[in-house]
């Protein structure tokens, strides 16, 4: 992924609102099931991490990323933006 294509996505991203947060039961299976059926139906998705989680947003972020094989768009301060390409229709053209 090219540097232009991560500031196309996290322009996209600006105007959407997290759908999830990550507290202080860190990140569980089911977690990352949720985390990945969000990505199938909407390709790019918003995290929170609340303060009382156990791990920084980084972490969190880099941890999802990879086991939802999605990536890691950006992270400022306790939110987290991921990116995965819809297997078909796929509304986001990178």
């Amino acid at each position: 992924m090219t540097s232009k294509d991560r500031a196309y996505l996290r322009g996209l991203a600006n105007t959407i609102e997290p759908i999830f947060q990550v507290g202080k039961g860190g990140i569980s299976d089911n977690l990352i099931k949720q985390v990945d059926d969000a990505l199938e139906a909407r390709e790019l998705i918003k995290l929170t991490v609340l303060e009382t989680s156990p791990e920084d947003g980084i972490d969190i972020g880099n941890e999802l990323s990879e086991k939802t094989n999605s990536i890691l768009v950006q992270v400022v301060g306790r939110k987290i933006t991921l990116y995965r390409k819809r297997k078909k229709d796929s509304k986001i053209n990178i």
